[in-house]
C-alpha cells in the first residue's frame, strides 16, 4: 500500500525539469522562424509552459508565501536590475548568441503591439521567474547535494551545488556574465533565507523593472 497519495508525494525530477525543457525546446524552434512571426511563437510558448506548470503543479508547493521576505527580496531585485542593465551598458564581453531585439510598435498595430506586451510582461515577469526558481534553486540546488533530494531542506545546498547551478543557469542566457553574477545573488538569497518564495520575488523584481527599462528606452535587445 503506498505511503501517500499522488497529490501528497513529493514531485519528481521531470516535473521540476519539464516546464524548462518545454520552453528551451520552443525557444530553439523560435529561431528558425521569420520575425514576423514571432508575437504568435512566444504566444504559443507561453501558453505551452503555463499548461506545463499546471501539469507539474505539485512543485508550486515549494513557493511558500511569507511577508517577512519580500522587503529583502524586492532589495535583491533591485540590485541584481542593477547588476543586469550597467553591466550590459559597460562591460564588453562575448555573448552567447542574439536577442531577437523584437520591437512590437514598429511591426504591430497598437492594439496588437499592446496586446503582445501583456502576454510579454506575463512571460517576463510571472512565467519565468516560477518555473526557472523552481528548477535552478528549488530542486538542482538540492538534487546536486543529494540524490535524495527531498531530503534536503530548501536552501541547503553544498559549495559545488552552488557553481554548478550558477554555471549552469548563467549559460543558458545570452548574457552569461552579469547572468552568472544574477544567479549567485539569487543563491545567497536562498541561503539566507530558505525560502523559494523569496527568491522568486526576487526575479519577478528584477525582470519586471527590466521591462519597464526596455520598454521605456528602446532598448529590446535586454528581452
Amino acid at each position: 500500500m503506498s505511503d501517500a497519495s499522488p497529490a501528497l508525494r513529493h514531485p519528481t525530477e521531470i516535473e521540476y525539469c519539464a516546464p524548462a525543457i518545454v520552453f528551451a525546446v520552443m525557444t530553439a524552434l523560435e529561431s528558425y522562424l521569420p520575425l514576423a512571426y514571432y508575437p504568435w511563437a512566444y504566444s504559443a510558448k507561453v501558453c505551452a509552459v503555463t499548461l506545463t506548470l499546471v501539469w507539474c503543479r505539485r512543485i508550486l508547493r515549494d513557493i511558500v508565501p511569507s511577508r517577512a521576505v519580500v522587503a529583502p527580496s524586492v532589495l535583491l531585485g533591485l540590485v541584481v536590475l542593477a547588476v543586469w542593465v550597467l553591466g550590459e551598458k559597460w562591460l564588453v564581453y562575448p555573448h552567447l548568441g542574439d536577442r531577437v531585439a523584437y520591437n512590437p510598435f514598429e511591426q504591430l498595430s497598437p492594439n496588437a503591439a499592446a496586446a503582445f506586451l501583456v502576454v510579454r510582461l506575463y512571460g517576463l515577469i510571472v512565467m519565468v521567474p516560477v518555473f526557472e526558481e523552481l528548477l535552478w534553486r528549488s530542486f538542482l540546488t538540492r538534487y546536486l547535494t543529494s540524490a535524495n533530494f527531498a531530503s534536503v531542506p530548501v536552501g541547503n545546498f553544498s559549495t559545488a551545488a552552488f557553481w554548478i547551478v550558477s554555471g549552469a543557469a548563467a549559460i543558458s542566457h545570452t548574457e552569461w556574465l552579469v547572468a552568472l553574477a544574477a544567479n549567485m545573488l539569487y543563491l545567497g538569497l536562498l541561503k539566507q533565507t530558505h525560502s523559494v518564495f523569496a527568491t522568486v520575488v526576487a526575479h519577478a523584481t528584477t525582470n519586471a523593472l527590466l521591462g519597464l527599462y526596455v520598454v521605456t528606452t528602446a532598448n529590446w535587445q535586454l528581452w
